[in-house]
């Protein structure tokens, strides 16, 4: 091991970049060929990081006094494609990066803690559209404030970072891993949900927690939630027991005071017979009155002409 930081620049011969390049990618398809899969990070351009979240990982980063000396080592490497694979996993990161030899980085990186996970979930709450926007980093500014925000959001502090290198380099950050937390910020350009792969946490409970919010509220506002009986009571309705969230007010029943429905029709019914049958017996009345008038005047008739004879057979 070196007695300096320097030692592979100062004591080693100087290797050219596309000799590295060269020897690197005989390592890699050696690699490839045992069926390790190789992912390398690629820049196009001076920036190393484009996005939101890129950015965000590369200037929290930044932000720490204790990089802020060694981290500029690492963007030289990572320009020049000499980071030639770079893996994200649940809580580590692992990289081959190409130098005078082909070095190997381990970084660890600790998961965000359930109360810590849980608060940022509650703080942006209500302000997440959805899962989509959030990764394409289309969020609001308070929502960036607070996935950002040092020590308590989303991006890891020195604290929650161990590292360690192949390379000969004493130094407490090498280049070589100088050049994978580089990387790391490249790689969230393209796909930022690996960043919460990275910290072991579920971007769509961010999602979830914004859609339960504003039920939560409404609820906490309605106060005590009266038992469907008690609305019952109160209101003079049915209420529906299904869901207790989503019950429905039946609309009350048309209440009919004295008798009830059934009872009116048949008085009704019993009053229009008896009008039927009296208007009946009126007309039978009447056709027992005209027969007996006729029948009369039948009588009546048969005695005048009786008379009329006898006064005719006297005068003979």
């Amino acid at each position: 091991m070196s007695w300096n930081s320097d030692y592979e620049d100062n004591w080693r011969p100087y290797v050219p970049v596309a000799e590295r390049r060269r020897l690197a990618a005989k390592k890699i398809a050696k690699l490839k060929r045992a069926g390790r899969k190789i992912s390398p990070v690629e820049i196009s351009g001076r920036k190393i990081t484009t996005t939101f979240w890129g950015n965000a990982w590369s200037q929290n980063l930044e932000s720490y006094s204790d990089y802020a000396n060694r981290l500029p080592r690492g963007r030289t490497y990572v320009r020049n494609g000499s980071l030639v694979d770079l893996q994200i996993e649940v809580g580590r990161v692992r990289a081959l990066v190409s130098g005078s030899e082909l070095y190997e980085v381990d970084i660890e990186i600790k998961h965000l803690t359930k109360a810590r996970w849980n608060k940022i979930k509650g703080q942006c709450a209500g302000q997440i559209a959805s899962l989509v926007e959030m990764l394409q980093g289309s969020i609001s500014k308070g929502v960036m404030e607070i996935v950002t925000r040092k020590g308590t959001g989303l991006f890891p502090g020195p604290r929650e970072i161990s590292f360690d290198c192949s390379c000969p380099d004493w130094a407490a950050m090498c280049k070589h891993v100088a050049a994978t937390l580089y990387g790391v910020g490249a790689r969230l350009d393209h796909r930022s949900e690996l960043l919460f792969t990275l910290r072991g946490a579920d971007p769509l409970e961010m999602v979830e927690a914004a859609i339960d919010q504003p039920m939560r509220a409404s609820r906490s506002r309605r106060g005590r939630v009266l038992e469907s009986g008690e609305l019952s009571s109160v209101f003079g309705v049915d209420i529906a027991d299904d869901d207790p969230d989503t019950k429905q007010i039946r609309k009350p029943k048309t209440v009919v005071s004295g008798p009830s429905r059934k009872a009116s029709r048949k008085s009704t019914v019993g009053k229009k017979q008896a009008k039927r049958s009296g208007r009946k017996s009126a007309s039978k009345g009447s056709v027992k009155k005209k027969s007996a008038k006729k029948a009369k005047s039948k009588r009546v008739s048969k005695k005048k002409a009786g008379r009329k004879k006898a006064s005719m057979k006297g005068r003979s």
